[in-house]
């Protein structure tokens, strides 16, 4: 697997706020189908052959072990960066895969969905994004469905900077992430890319089988907050293979 070398920027890049000269959007002359003419640093948006997200279908039975999850710090920031919401994780929350530790840095989230399971899109995705020591990322993603509310993302909704560029300290608002995550943990896993500029190949995607909850409402918040949607659509599969 080709290696990422990890800066703040580039874990940023996950959630679209990496510092870069180039405007980038989901709309108009700057949307994802022309991302990887925009700039020579967005080449790979166009050119890559593993880019995320993708549509998970035909996986292998390669019998996954489970991911070890250990999130035991605080948020300490809610994000508004023009591209989505995104809470920041003080240092020390983990999970363990393939015998390695990735440090939970943020998640972030995209309505509607960028992974589809079966060719279905859900109302919301978050993005779990993790990175280890020796410069390799790992992304947990949550898919959202239509159904009770989210008590969780109520408190994160309640929180989340309705300005562009802004954020809210959560020093004093303690958020349990850890229960947005589906009980049932059994996951899909692909090699892919970050789904923003410079759209980097290398990542490894663990997407949960499971949703969790939303009601419309909940959706619509983030919508009204970002004024758009912010999913970048499904890419070829190309000869990757995705394993269960």
């Amino acid at each position: 697997m080709k290696k990422i070398i990890i800066t703040a920027a580039l874990v940023s890049a996950l959630s679209g706020c990496a510092s870069h000269k180039t405007h980038w959007s989901y709309a108009g002359n700057t949307a994802p189908q022309h991302w990887g003419s925009l700039s020579p640093e967005f080449a790979t948006c166009g050119k890559g052959k593993n880019q995320s997200p993708i549509d998970i279908q035909d996986s292998l039975d390669a019998k996954l072990p489970p991911i070890s999850f250990s999130y035991s710090t605080k948020a300490t920031e809610i994000v508004n960066n023009g591209h989505t919401i995104q809470v920041n994780i003080a240092a020390g929350s983990y999970i363990q895969v393939d015998g390695q530790s990735f440090e939970l840095k943020q998640f972030h989230f995209h309505t509607p969905s960028e992974n589809e399971i079966n060719s279905q899109s859900f109302p919301l995705e978050a993005h779990f994004v993790h990175a280890d020591d020796s410069g390799n990322l790992a992304v947990v993603a949550v898919m959202f469905k239509q159904g009770e509310e989210n008590s969780l993302l109520k408190t994160v909704l309640s929180s989340m900077p309705s300005e562009k560029n802004k954020k809210n300290n959560l020093a004093n608002m303690p958020i349990d992430y850890a229960k947005m995550l589906p009980s049932n943990k059994d996951y899909y896993r692909y090699n892919g890319s970050l789904t923003t500029p410079p759209c980097s190949e290398g990542v490894r995607w663990l997407v949960f089988k499971n949703p969790v909850s939303i009601i419309d409402a909940q959706t619509q918040q983030f919508e009204t907050v970002l004024h758009h949607g912010n999913n970048r659509p499904t890419q070829p599969l190309n000869a990757r293979i995705i394993i269960e």
